[in-house]
């Protein structure tokens, strides 16, 4: 069975060998979908623990650009473009086996790309892996990121879902934190993911992305931190329930209803905090 996909250089793999043929028979029950390498794994690790060594579970990854713009310093400083992109790549396999995806796409788009009218073919891309993987839960950037490869990955992503029948659509879309936290959320709603098991595959899958680590951003540890603050900081008159926590926005009214806007269904989000703070604040002051 084929799978065409938009770029010459898409690369699918397959971290157990198995035929293309079998993993789309067998399908996947939860996928992520990043803009660069590693944003899975920091930030839809909820996905991959969801789905390590369960029975019927499986997760599938993919990534949609193609690595070469990494900023880059220390022992990375002086790696072109193009070598970064392969290291990039295979970091990104590395994680893919270690995390027991059942198959990783690669789809090889540039930055620049994605923010232009490209922007159709990575959502028609989307659309046939979606449409062969019929993954019952996806994890993508949430809407008010504030990296723009990030928005137009979550761009491309409500697109293609939105151009498929509603029986070939996901149950659940979740936007994940990324260039942007969630804590800003009402309580009410934000989707509190549960990552407090297995620390050490967090850490093993963190630790292959040595060109972002050792080349100048602390990802893994910044991270951590996040995850973990998310925990404590959830609850102000309770015991923490988890010891590491990742926050999304539930998107899923943006795919079982076509009529409401993105734009505003976000923008919701922070009027509802703004009236929090109006109530609150107010109430205070009039003590």
């Amino acid at each position: 069975m084929a799978l065409t996909l938009s770029q010459p250089d898409a690369d699918l793999f397959i971290p157990d060998g198995k035929p293309l043929e079998a993993v789309l028979a067998e399908g996947v029950s939860h996928l992520g979908i990043g803009a660069h390498q590693d944003d899975l794994e920091f930030n839809a690790f909820h996905g991959i623990l969801t789905c390590y060594h369960v029975p019927g579970r499986a997760f599938a990854g993919v990534i949609c650009t193609d690595g070469a713009g990494s900023s880059r310093t220390g022992p990375y400083g002086q790696v072109s473009d193009q070598e970064m992109r392969t290291i990039r790549q295979r970091e990104q396999r590395a994680a893919a086996v270690t995390g027991e995806y059942r198959l990783l796409a690669q789809l090889d788009f540039s930055s620049q790309q994605l923010k232009s009218a490209d922007n159709a073919l990575l959502a028609s891309d989307l659309a046939k892996l979606v449409s062969e993987l019929r993954p019952e839960v996806v994890y993508t950037h949430n809407p008010a990121d504030k990296h723009e490869t990030h928005l137009a990955v979550f761009s491309a992503t409500l697109k293609a879902l939105r151009s498929l029948p509603m029986a070939k659509r996901p149950r659940q879309l979740l936007g994940y934190e990324g260039w942007r936290g969630l804590d800003w959320v009402i309580d009410s709603e934000k989707t509190i993911l549960d990552v407090s098991q297995r620390e050490h595959l967090f850490s093993a899958l963190a630790g292959i992305f040595d060109s972002q680590i050792a080349g100048g951003k602390r990802y893994d540890l910044a991270t951590v931190g996040r995850l973990c603050a998310n925990a404590t900081f959830g609850n102000s008159h309770a015991a923490d329930a988890v010891s590491r926590a990742s926050l999304a926005l539930d998107l899923t009214p943006l795919i079982t209803d076509d009529s409401l806007d993105p734009l505003e269904f976000t923008l919701g989000f922070v009027d509802r905090l703004r009236a929090d703070i109006r109530t609150k604040l107010g109430h205070a002051l009039s003590l």
